[in-house]
């Protein structure tokens, strides 16, 4: 499955950003804890250049705390990038930041004292509930799906800094067949735009490999199941998914186990590691050579049958 979910005030708001970005002091990201390769925008390395940046994990109260960790420490060995993992029940955490944009431009002159901030996200990361209590009121719109913010707003917070929000941005194409799953896995991509069963079977997969314990306290199994389809089996029948005949309403189930996933009733669930990353970002860039070997091979055959016409 390849996922490509881009409305058209995205495409807007990645054209907005280039055009605002020579006037932004510093740039904070807000990722999603539990998937934070997946749900950075590729597009920003290009676009921001020196700019200093904060990578905001939103959700860590979700995420596998060791593996928020390993992302922290990979992260920060990138020049000019800071971390913090938050959530909405850290608000005094949250607050953080303003200290932590102004400490990263420590040279601005008295008059250039005032910061430009860039905040962005991908749909449904949380960026909306973190500017309302970074403004102490309700600025942003905020609803469990993805998508809400339509507009770029300016925003002043206090201490000496305008905010610009823009709408949560998604990029035309997710090459990485990997991060589509795990970005609708985790809601960023809306219901109606995926297979529920299709990528739960892929969260299954993952769940029996790296979290077995929690899938058997959650859903009080004796033996762990063999594969997904097994797991998903189990669900539907300790949770009374049953047709007529006793048969399993899969699709039932599914959307059980992922409405869990996503909640955190698994417990605190990472859904990638750096380690991951390299490996899928290794396999990408063969597909890719791969890809463009194909295309200059499409176009000497289009040449030679072009220099063979009389």
């Amino acid at each position: 499955m390849q996922i490509q979910w881009y409305p058209g005030h995205m495409y807007k708001a990645r054209n907005e950003i280039k055009d605002i970005l020579p006037t932004i002091d510093v740039i904070i990201e807000v990722i999603d804890a539990r998937i934070p390769f997946s749900s950075q925008n590729p597009m920003l390395t290009a676009l921001r250049g020196d700019k200093p940046c904060i990578k905001v994990f939103s959700k860590s109260d979700l995420a596998d705390p060791g593996i928020t960790a390993q992302w922290q420490a990979y992260l920060e060995q990138e020049h000019g990038i800071k971390t913090l993992a938050v959530s909405i029940g850290q608000p005094e955490k949250i607050r953080q930041l303003p200290d932590l944009c102004h400490k990263m431009r420590p040279n601005l002159s008295t008059f250039e004292k005032r910061l430009q901030v860039l905040i962005m996200g991908i749909p449904n990361v949380g960026k909306s509930t973190l500017i309302n209590i970074l403004a102490n009121r309700i600025i942003a719109k905020t609803a469990n799906e993805p998508a809400v913010t339509k507009h770029q707003q300016r925003i002043n917070i206090g201490n000496d800094i305008i905010l610009l929000d823009t709408p949560g941005m998604l990029w035309p194409n997710i090459e990485n067949r990997g991060s589509g799953f795990r970005l609708a896995i985790t809601g960023a991509i809306k219901d109606t735009a995926i297979d529920h069963q299709e990528i739960t079977f892929v969260a299954a997969e993952y769940l029996l490999q790296c979290y077995p314990d929690a899938l058997m306290s959650r859903y009080q199994l004796d033996v762990l199941p063999e594969n997904e389809h097994a797991l998903l089996a189990a669900i539907g029948k300790n949770r009374g998914c049953l047709r007529a005949g006793g048969i399993i309403e899969m699709d039932k189930a599914a959307k059980i186990l992922l409405t869990e996933l996503r909640a955190g009733v698994l417990g605190r669930i990472s859904l990638e590691t750096p380690a991951m990353m390299e490996q899928e970002l290794a396999e990408l860039a063969i597909i890719r050579e791969q890809k463009a070997a194909k295309k200059m091979q499409r176009k000497q055959k289009f040449q030679g049958n072009k220099d063979s016409l009389p």
